[in-house]
């Protein structure tokens, strides 16, 4: 009896310690909803620190973050990555553009992390997902730990309209670039979205005077990290130096052979940049 006891203690000790740490490890899949939408996520790590990872223009947890949430630190961290409303597995709803559409997705993330659990996280937000995380942590700077953007832009300009308009028609895009969307969404949904947010974006510049987040930069009170490749051909070196200067507690980190996609194309020296300053005190 006694053995028997003792073998039933072990098995159960056992399959605890295997169940956390396949869960520690596992990327899961859930849904949540969060003002009046289901919103899909993923989650892995078992870390003390929340990170949010917030995704660019039509992209996706899944699409834009592989390598961050297969690959940092899983006990240093519990990662989320999440699909914006219209986005990924976010749908429905279809993807539409008011004029508060950011401050809209700054709303949902938080609201996100929040319904998770989660009462301090931090935020890496790449190209319309930076600037998301801009209003996030200028709008709620009590929730936000430490801020990592790329590819993100305060303001819009001529100069950033021209090169939207560049792109504006899908099929011209390479086929690595494509083919991901295409397979996500469909042909018509990925070419009507993103024609929809060129000219949203054109708005901001015509009723706007440009100005998505310039007023909310000042606000922003954590640690920031701003990282910006310099082959980038769609966010100009102004717009990094500029959250740079206009960022209380920011630095700028230059990658020089870095793109849009820079934490795709090198990601083992993006996220150790991005363990080493959430680690940081």
């Amino acid at each position: 009896m006694y053995l028997r006891n003792s073998i039933t203690i072990f098995v159960s000790i056992f399959c605890l310690i295997h169940d956390f740490l396949c869960n520690s490890t596992e990327i899961t899949s859930g849904r949540i909803q969060v003002n009046g939408v289901d919103l899909h996520y993923q989650r892995t790590g078992s870390g003390e620190h929340a990170v949010l990872l917030l995704p660019g223009a039509l992209g996706s947890s899944q699409t834009d973050f592989g390598p961050q949430l297969k690959l940092l630190d899983k006990k240093a961290f519990t990662v989320i990555g999440w699909d914006p409303r219209g986005y990924g597995r976010s749908i429905p709803p279809a993807r539409d553009y008011p004029e508060d559409f950011f401050s809209r997705d700054a709303t949902d993330a938080v609201n996100l992390m929040q319904a998770l659990h989660f009462k301090r996280f931090s935020l890496l937000g790449w190209s319309d997902g930076g600037i998301t995380a801009l209003v996030a942590a200028g709008s709620y700077p009590l929730l936000i730990n430490k801020l990592i953007v790329w590819g993100a832009n305060a303001y819009v300009t001529e100069e950033d309209l021209a090169l939207y308009n560049a792109v504006k028609d899908v099929s011209k895009w390479s086929p690595g670039m494509r083919k991901p969307l295409e397979d996500l969404y469909g042909i018509n949904y990925l070419t009507s979205t993103f024609s929809t947010w060129v000219d949203a974006m054109t708005n901001i510049f015509q009723k706007f005077d440009g100005n998505i987040c310039r007023h909310l930069l000042p606000l922003i009170s954590c640690p920031t990290l701003i990282i910006h490749g310099m082959k980038d051909p769609m966010v100009p070196l102004f717009h990094p130096q500029f959250l740079h200067q206009q960022v209380k507690k920011s630095r700028l980190h230059l990658m020089p052979e870095g793109k849009h996609n820079l934490h795709l194309r090198y990601s083992e020296e993006f996220n150790k940049l991005v363990e080493d300053f959430l680690c940081s005190a």
